[in-house]
């Protein structure tokens, strides 16, 4: 492929100056030969985007030009062997004779990365990649380029048909609501977007919200893991992510964020995919939805057991003893660290509790969720504390005990240099289900041991680093890591 002119320190586009001629050895061949002539000689023609290596000859319509590679600038260097032992051989029986021919280029034969290398200083790291979110591309551009942003931006708009706005992060992300501040490259102002992704749709405002496409994979994961009937809780599920595709799976989800605007799309995109009846949105601060929604869950349910007549039976005092006993059943856990979609089963929680009026007895199946999902990375642990003594308010006490090493650990990705993100997911300890309900946090941050950047970073952009020693006390854990993405927690 010939390359664009240079034109270095270039900071206003101007797509005229990378017009340009260029001279090339053609091949005079019978028109009823084209087809032939370009099998065998594949390896050694001309190769450009959007320009024809076949050209129609001009003195003859029975005839065709064939354009070889622009190494090739004589027929001298035909016979030192620039070409293969086979396209000689073809030449030499079949064709007509050589031409040169001229062919002209301009802006549109060349893709983002030929541009930029061809503007930005010689040997730079070209920054032609970007996070497209519908049709928004996002960028994160290192201090070195910032000179030629909006030239970067206006190439990656060219050349991306799709892209109808270029945005760049300019600050960090935001430590409440997880979004950034950003400033527009190229194109319109808009950041009202759709995403796909695999069979649901999600609006967002990308300035407003948090939204990762390089985690869809993950999203997909864990969604391969939940089971038609389960009871999925998220307790920082942004727009509906993990949310959306469980409730598509027929799981019921209770789904909570803290941003507002979260909150709204979280509710909006449940229409879009037609789960409204199976998510039941909060907007709430996450500690406080943990000590809420377990008790919610037991609420509704108990409220459904008593309105259904299945659900009710007379007993006699002689059977008063039966339905008051418990039972906890618990799937295994693998072994196999590595593999969390094997090391990951859902856990079916069945009991009974009896309220008495006279002679009547109600039994209540007693259901917990079988799923906690926390996608909030550095800072979900933080959260822990918040699960002590959540089944002693709805049951007062266990039946039988959960192993203590039933958890595992899945990377994700690498988000940057020396940062790889993991997923940890363990069973919620029954010493701390039926823990005591502690009076506030039991949570000490005393540093900071995390970099606080947006998940899909590929670098570190002005950013201050913090050191976070976080200590959680519970009666069987205790857990000191860098950064957990998400923790799913399960009984």
């Amino acid at each position: 492929m010939i390359p664009p002119p240079i034109h270095r320190g270039m900071k206003n586009l101007q797509r005229e100056l990378f017009r340009t001629k260029v001279e090339l050895v053609g091949v005079r061949i019978a028109a009823n030969t084209t087809a032939k002539f370009l099998k065998v000689l594949k390896d050694d023609l001309f190769h450009q985007p959007k320009m024809k290596n076949v050209a129609n000859d001009p003195e003859s319509n029975d005839a065709r030009i064939i354009l070889l590679k622009p190494e090739i600038q004589s027929l001298e260097q035909i016979d030192d062997a620039n070409i293969s032992q086979e396209s000689r051989d073809l030449i030499n029986q079949e064709a007509l004779g050589f031409v040169k021919h001229t062919v002209e280029l301009d802006y549109g034969n060349w893709g983002a990365d030929e541009i930029l290398k061809a503007i930005l200083p010689e040997d730079s790291e070209v920054p032609s990649s970007f996070t497209q979110i519908g049709h928004i591309a996002h960028m994160n551009l290192r201090d070195e380029f910032l000179p030629w942003k909006e030239i970067i931006g206006q190439v990656i708009l060219d050349k991306n048909p799709k892209i109808k706005t270029v945005v760049n992060k300019t600050d960090i992300i935001d430590t409440t609501f997880r979004f950034f501040n950003m400033e527009i490259l190229a194109g319109i102002n808009n950041m009202i977007a759709e995403v796909k992704e695999g069979n649901c749709r999600f609006r967002l405002d990308f300035s407003q919200v948090y939204w990762n496409s390089r985690l869809h994979s993950e999203h997909e994961r864990l969604a391969n893991l939940f089971k038609k009937g389960d009871y999925i809780c998220d307790v920082f599920a942004g727009i509906g992510p993990f949310a959306v595709p469980a409730a598509k799976k027929g799981c019921i989800v209770y789904a909570n964020d803290l941003n507002p605007v979260s909150y709204k799309y979280l509710q909006e995109n449940s229409v879009l995919n037609k789960v409204q009846s199976k998510i039941f949105s909060y907007n709430m601060d996450g500690r406080d939805f943990i000590r809420k929604v377990v008790k919610d869950l037991h609420a509704s349910l108990a409220s459904s057991y008593n309105n259904n007549d299945n659900e009710n039976e007379k007993l006699s005092n002689d059977d008063k003893a039966v339905s008051e006993s418990k039972s906890i059943s618990l799937s295994s856990f693998t072994d196999n660290a590595n593999t969390a979609s094997s090391a990951i089963s859902a856990i079916t929680t069945t009991a009974t509790s009896t309220s008495v009026t006279g002679n009547t007895f109600k039994i209540h199946k007693f259901r917990t969720f079988d799923h906690f999902i926390m996608n909030l990375p550095a800072t979900a642990i933080e959260f822990l504390d918040a699960f002590k003594g959540r089944i002693r308010l709805v049951l007062n006490e266990p039946a039988s005990s959960l192993p203590n090493d039933a958890f595992a650990v899945h990377f994700v990705r690498s988000v940057a240099p020396n940062k790889d993100m993991y997923c940890v997911s363990f069973r919620l300890n029954a010493n701390v289900a039926f823990g005591a309900v502690p009076s506030k946090p039991e949570i000490s941050i005393s540093s900071l041991d995390v970099a606080e950047q947006d998940d899909d970073d590929d670098h570190e952009v002005g950013r201050e680093s913090k050191k976070r020693k976080v200590e959680v006390n519970s009666a069987e854990d205790n857990n000191n890591t860098d950064e957990i993405s998400e923790i799913e927690e399960k009984y």
